[in-house]
């Protein structure tokens, strides 16, 4: 186990980079903690699941993104949550179990697609909306009487989770509207003097989020694309369908799910999908990196392997074979942060098909570029 804290952190960057440091407002001595996906030291998980049931925050990994975790139980922890990312109230949490059985005890009824679910995609990337029992208060689920109930597929956070009494509210564990962090750095970045602990066991697998599908509804519906997709859910439950609003630029009706109605994952650069004929669209983004970077201006384009060497950039990321949307998803957030990390003011990327997992990735990156696509 390896631990850090700010202090610690500050003494290893040059002279120049701590006094930026030093006249930055600290609230809280955020612990960096290092652990191993399995197998992870008990007394750290202890001493995280402490924090939690005292009313703090900490940060843990999942199998999809980290996540900022508080007690579900508790109306104060979600307020600290809210407040450690900037997000609006009305952006409902998920509530994280660690045993099927639980949902059990925040659900008003269980319904039975809900145990097919579970024993299909549990523990993993999915999470369900139901009713919610009394005891989850609202200041967790946005205001609504339904909650979001997942069961993660990552030892360490199934160990966390145990120990800070089995329910932990958490979105992901960045500043709202940024790309949701899949490295332990990037939740520091984001998170560092706001929360008291920081859980580091590495890269996550998958990269996205968590698929969300909603049981309240005669058919069930999906709120969130994910690594569970449409054509999985199908096969389980039937009929399924995917919520009309899921891809629109401006959703004005009260969010479900998080991530359904305020702009997210976005890079502070620009960044633009281009949608068409492959030939035309790599002319396109070729056309338009040129345009840039005649203004002056830091270029970045995000490509598939087979075409790396068909443009000219400041910043060229690729994201492995353009058949392997797993791989497209899993590196998706860590880019848009190395972007960021590159000051890249401009990026371009093509469309991608939006069948399986691409439809994650799409709606991902749609989010991501404020719905800015050009059609060629």
């Amino acid at each position: 186990m390896v631990c850090y804290n700010q202090n610690e952190l500050l003494r290893r960057k040059p002279a120049a980079r701590q006094k930026k440091r030093e006249i930055e407002v600290v609230v809280l001595d955020t612990k960096w903690v290092k652990i191993p996906a399995h197998n992870p030291d008990l007394q750290v998980l202890k001493t995280a699941g402490e924090i939690i049931q005292n009313g703090g925050l900490v940060a843990f990994p999942t199998e999809t993104v980290y996540g900022l975790g508080g007690d579900a139980l508790n109306p104060e922890s979600a307020k600290k949550i809210y407040a450690a990312k900037g997000r609006p109230s009305d952006n409902p949490l998920i509530v994280h179990i660690c045993k099927t059985e639980d949902m059990e005890k925040i659900v008003r009824e269980v319904p039975a697609q809900a145990y097919v679910l579970a024993e299909r995609f549990w523990p993993g990337p999915l999470t369900m909306i139901m009713k919610k029992a009394d005891c989850v208060p609202a200041e967790t689920t946005g205001g609504l009487d339904t909650v979001a109930v997942r069961l993660p597929d990552h030892p360490a956070a199934l160990g966390f989770i145990r120990e800070a009494g089995g329910f932990v509210a958490a979105p992901s564990a960045n500043t709202s509207g940024r790309p949701s962090p899949t490295l332990g750095k990037y939740v520091y970045e984001d998170m560092n003097g706001r929360i008291e602990m920081i859980l580091d066991s590495g890269e996550v697998g998958i990269g996205v989020e968590s698929t969300i599908i909603d049981l309240t509804e005669d058919i069930p519906v999906i709120l969130r694309p994910g690594h569970v997709t449409l054509e999985m859910l199908q096969e389980v439950l039937g009929e399924v369908c995917l919520d009309p609003t899921m891809l629109e630029s401006d959703c004005q009706q009260a969010p479900k799910a998080p991530g359904m109605k305020y702009r997210h994952y976005a890079p502070r650069g620009e960044l633009v999908i281009v949608s068409g004929d492959r030939a035309k669209v790599s002319e396109k983004i070729a056309e338009l990196l040129e345009e840039k970077r005649g203004q002056g201006l830091k270029t970045g384009v995000i490509v598939s392997r087979e075409e790396q060497q068909l443009y000219k950039a400041d910043s060229i990321k690729v994201t492995g074979e353009r058949t392997d949307m797993a791989a497209v998803a899993r590196s998706l957030f860590r880019i848009l942060r190395e972007f960021d990390e590159e000051q890249i003011d401009c990026m371009y990327v093509q469309a991608f098909p939006q069948d399986g997992i691409g439809q994650a990735v799409m709606n991902r990156m749609l989010k991501a570029a404020g719905h800015k696509m050009i059609e060629v």
